[in-house]
């Protein structure tokens, strides 16, 4: 492995190298150093990182922060550290800087060799392999939605639609315009060969209904190539729109009177002879398909920390319009949180809607994942399909906040015992931690109606 990556750092001139952890809230942690000292780093096994790095919040604070703190066998408080070992399957260059630079994504080993049981990537490696012992492959393709805005220094100051190429901000709902992606066309076109220069396989991008909202969808494939992918563009969009005097952002509801920025999952099963066991010879889906719905439907409102991670991720869901509040299932309804796609039977899936933009790839991709095969497990019938519209209906059956939805995800057992315990209660106290430090914030709202008024 050494070799190879000689080979590509020499081939390439790379003077520095990137080595990236995603971490719980799939942020890019890391270190930076010059190509001699990464190849000796690999070399001596002496690639280290804290092992804080997974109990860190969005906010910067720790997991162990919270009352009581962490148990010694999820995080010992002396910080021990832990190995980062570079995947050569995952190395690129880096478009955006001057210096020919690399960037490869880094799995967590503990000191003794074992994965670290609460980092992203290794959590979705062990769902996989669950699939693995029934011969089953996951295929998924993520449709990802973001808004472009106004720079903005002063977090107290609301965002604001940018101005495109024709000196003014958009207005009105441009679902599918063409002309309103043109407005972003220079950012878009240094967008498209950044991705290709990564190899981060994007599909289409289309308007969403926003104001400067837009959707990238990916080519499906396999899940960690591309919850990788993901996890890269969304650093590379950032990045991108900074160069443009822009920002870019994943948050799940930016914008007052705007909608919120889903993660949407196509998902499907093949079998060891590459075929899609969603659907029969009959033309019509198959138990295994049902079973892995029924799943989705009983755990997803469980796995809400991973799919709305953040007290702004409940905006979305609960105060706009257009996002599915609901673990309904429907063949081509929109308004269900779980869409069947029409399609042949090659092509056979389902949508999950329910994610925001702002999650860890990983993670998402885990929960889903692990939801269908506890379906598919424990034999799990599907609620009827649904025909009818559900946006104006109250079928909710999601927890409405972060305090409801930690209390579901930590008690349940099939869950701590496919995603390991470690990962539960870190995970459920980073959320603890992260509302605890929401709750101290005074918001202008408060300050506008209360301050003289109560």
């Amino acid at each position: 492995m050494n070799s190879k990556f000689k080979k590509w750092l020499n081939e390439n001139s790379i003077t520095e190298v990137e080595c990236l952890v995603p971490d719980l809230g799939g942020t890019a942690r890391g270190k930076i150093l010059p190509t001699k000292k990464f190849i000796e780093g690999i070399e001596s096994n002496t690639h280290r990182m804290p092992q804080s790095i997974f109990i860190q919040t969005i906010s910067g604070q720790y997991a162990n922060d919270v009352e009581g703190g962490l148990p010694e066998d999820v995080y010992n408080p002396t910080d021990t550290d832990i190995s980062i070992k570079p995947d050569f399957k995952t190395i690129r260059l880096v478009p955006w800087y001057d210096d020919p630079t690399a960037e490869v994504i880094c799995d967590a080993i503990e000191m003794n060799g074992i994965p670290v049981q609460n980092a992203p990537r290794n959590i979705l490696k062990k769902i996989l392999d669950l699939y693995k012992n029934i011969n089953f492959k996951p295929i998924v393709s993520p449709e990802v939605e973001f808004y472009l805005v106004k720079k903005n220094s002063d977090p107290d100051y609301p965002l604001e639609v940018p101005v495109g190429q024709s000196g003014r901000q958009e207005t009105g709902k441009q679902s599918f315009g063409i002309d309103a992606i043109n407005e972003f066309d220079p950012l878009f076109e240094d967008l498209y060969n950044f991705c290709e220069i990564q190899k981060i396989d994007i599909d289409t991008m289309n308007h969403e209904s926003g104001s400067a909202q837009m959707e990238i969808n990916f080519q499906h494939g396999d899940p960690l190539e591309l919850a990788d992918q993901v996890f890269l563009f969304k650093r590379t969009l950032r990045q991108t729109a900074i160069k443009h005097k822009l920002y870019a952002t994943f948050m799940a509801k930016p914008m007052k009177g705007q909608p919120g920025s889903a993660l949407h999952l196509h998902q499907s099963l093949v079998n060891n002879k590459n075929k899609n066991i969603f659907s029969n010879n009959k033309n019509k889906f198959s138990k295994i398909f049902m079973n892995y719905i029924g799943g989705l439907q009983k755990y997803t409102p469980l796995l809400m920390p991973i799919y709305a991670p953040h007290f702004n991720s409940y905006k979305r869901l609960f105060a706009t319009y257009g996002s599915p509040k609901n673990v309904n299932w429907g063949i081509g309804n929109r308004s269900c949180g779980f869409r069947i796609p029409v399609s042949d039977n090659k092509n056979s899936r389902v949508e999950n809607r329910l994610a925001g933009s702002d999650t860890n790839p990983y993670l998402v991709f885990a929960a889903n994942l692990a939801s269908g095969y506890l379906g598919i497990k424990n034999n799990i019938q599907p609620s009827a399909e649904t025909k009818e519209s559900l946006f104006d209906k109250d079928t909710t059956k999601l927890p409405s906040n972060i305090s409801e939805a930690i209390n579901l995800f930590d008690k349940n057992k099939e869950l701590n015992e496919v995603f390991g315990e470690k990962f539960v209660k870190t995970l459920v106290a980073m959320r603890k931690v992260e509302y605890l430090a929401y709750m101290e914030v005074v918001s202008p709202w408060e300050r506008e109606y209360l301050l003289l008024n109560v």
